[in-house]
C-alpha cells in the first residue's frame, strides 16, 4: 500500500479542511499519514481514517523551536518511506518541503490556503513571505492556489505545476434539504418575527473587522434589525463597547461558538463579511449554499465568489458608508435580496465538494502517486 503525508500547523486542519482530500485517497488506496502540533487534537479526529504523528511545529516563523520540528518531521519522513507529501499553512509549506527535499520525497504537493502577500497586504509580508515562496516552489512538483490573485502571483514561480482548485469545496445541495422553523428559531434567539436579521460568522479578531458593520449599522434609516456574529475570540468586549458607544448594543448579539450555524443561514436575511484578508472562504461559500444575498469586502477570494451588484455588493474593508448603504439597500428591497440569494445559489455549484474531489483525484492520479 502506497502511503502519503499530509503536513500542517495545527491538526484542525484535518477535520477542518482536508476531509474531502482525505476520503479522495482512501479511494485511491493510500494509507493516509499526518503530521502536525496535535496540542490543539479533539474528538473530531477521531472518526477520520488516518495515522497521527506529532511534531513541535509553531506558526510562528522566528521561533527557534522549528529547527527542531524540522528534525522531527525529516526523521518521520525517513522512517515511514512516504510516497508523497502533501503540506498546508505557512510553516507546515516551509518545513515539508525542505525536509521532502533533503531526502528525495517526490512528488510533494502544497495548498496555499492563502498566500501572506495579496494587494493591500502590508510590505513586511511581500519582504517575508513572497521570496520564502519564490524559493521553495523550485520544490514543490504540484502548487495548487484556491482563488484567482493567488493562482496569478503563482505563475512568477518555478513550481513544476501551477493549478487552481476552487478551495476544499462545499455540499452545494445542504442547505435544501434543511428545514428550520423561522419563528421558532427567531424566538428562541430572543429576536422578534418583523426584525431583519443580518449574519456573520467569524473569528471575533481584528481580521474579521465586525467592527465596520457594527458602525454601518449605527448609520442606516432602518432600525428594526439585528445583527448576529457567531465566532469566538478576544474583541468580544470590544465589540460590544463599540455597539453601546454608537447605542444600537440593543441591536447586536454575541453568539459565540454555534453547533446550529446552519439554522442561523437559514433565519438570516443578509449575510454580512467584512475581512480584511480571505482565502476562499467556507462561511461565505456556507452563506451562499443557503442562499443568502451578501455584503462583502472586496478582497481576494471573496472577489471570486461575489460580483458585486449580483450576488451582493462588495466595498472595501474601510468603507463604513459602502457598507451601510449596502446593507440600506438590501433591506428595504425584498426582490433585490430574493434575486441576489437565487444567483448566489447558481454561482455556488461551481464549488461543490464534489467538484473540488474530482479535481484532486485527477491531482494525485496525474502526479502518479497511486
Amino acid at each position: 500500500m502506497k502511503k502519503i503525508l499530509i503536513v500542517s500547523t495545527v491538526s484542525r486542519q484535518f477535520y477542518l479542511f482536508e476531509q474531502g482530500n482525505i476520503e479522495v485517497l482512501n479511494s485511491l488506496g493510500y494509507e493516509v499519514h499526518t503530521a502536525a502540533n496535535f496540542s490543539d487534537a479533539n474528538e473530531r479526529l477521531d472518526v477520520l481514517n488516518i495515522k497521527r504523528h506529532h511534531f513541535d511545529i509553531e506558526r510562528n516563523p522566528f521561533t527557534l523551536k522549528n529547527i527542531k520540528a524540522y528534525k522531527q518531521l525529516k526523521g518521520l519522513m525517513k522512517s515511514e518511506n512516504f510516497d508523497a507529501v502533501h503540506c498546508h499553512s505557512p510553516m507546515g509549506g516551509v518545513l515539508a518541503r525542505l525536509a521532502a527535499e533533503s531526502i528525495g520525497i517526490s512528488p510533494v504537493i502544497y495548498t496555499a490556503h492563502g498566500f501572506h502577500f495579496y494587494k493591500g497586504a502590508p510590505i513586511i509580508n511581500w519582504l517575508l513571505y513572497y521570496p520564502i515562496e519564490k524559493v521553495l516552489s523550485r520544490y514543490t512538483d504540484v502548487l495548487i492556489t484556491i482563488n484567482k490573485e493567488d493562482y496569478k502571483s503563482a505563475q512568477r514561480f518555478k513550481a513544476k505545476n501551477v493549478i487552481y482548485i476552487p478551495g476544499i469545496g462545499i455540499e452545494s445541495n445542504r442547505y435544501s434539504n434543511i428545514f428550520v422553523d423561522k419563528k421558532n428559531k427567531l424566538k428562541e434567539l430572543g429576536i422578534t418575527s418583523d426584525a431583519y436579521v443580518i449574519l456573520s460568522v467569524g473569528e471575533l479578531n481584528e481580521n474579521k473587522n465586525h467592527e465596520v458593520i457594527i458602525k454601518a449599522l449605527s448609520n442606516i434609516r432602518y432600525k428594526n434589525f439585528i445583527y448576529l456574529i457567531c465566532g469566538q475570540g478576544d474583541r468580544a468586549d470590544y465589540l460590544m463597547n463599540l455597539a453601546n458607544s454608537l447605542g444600537i448594543s440593543n441591536k447586536v448579539k454575541l453568539l459565540g461558538f454555534r453547533n446550529d450555524v446552519i439554522d442561523l443561514y437559514k433565519v438570516a436575511d443578509i449575510f454580512a463579511f467584512p475581512s480584511y484578508r480571505e482565502g476562499l472562504s467556507v462561511s461565505l461559500m456556507e452563506a451562499m449554499s443557503a442562499g443568502l444575498p451578501v455584503v462583502c469586502s472586496s478582497v481576494r477570494g471573496n472577489t471570486d465568489l461575489i460580483q458585486d451588484g449580483q450576488g451582493g455588493f462588495l466595498n472595501k474593508p474601510t468603507d463604513i458608508e459602502g457598507f451601510g448603504n449596502s446593507l440600506d439597500k438590501l433591506i428595504n428591497n425584498t426582490e433585490m435580496r430574493i434575486l441576489m440569494g437565487e444567483k448566489n445559489l447558481q454561482e455556488i455549484e461551481k464549488y461543490d465538494s464534489n467538484v473540488v474531489k474530482e479535481k484532486m483525484k485527477m491531482v494525485y492520479e496525474n502526479k502518479r502517486i497511486m
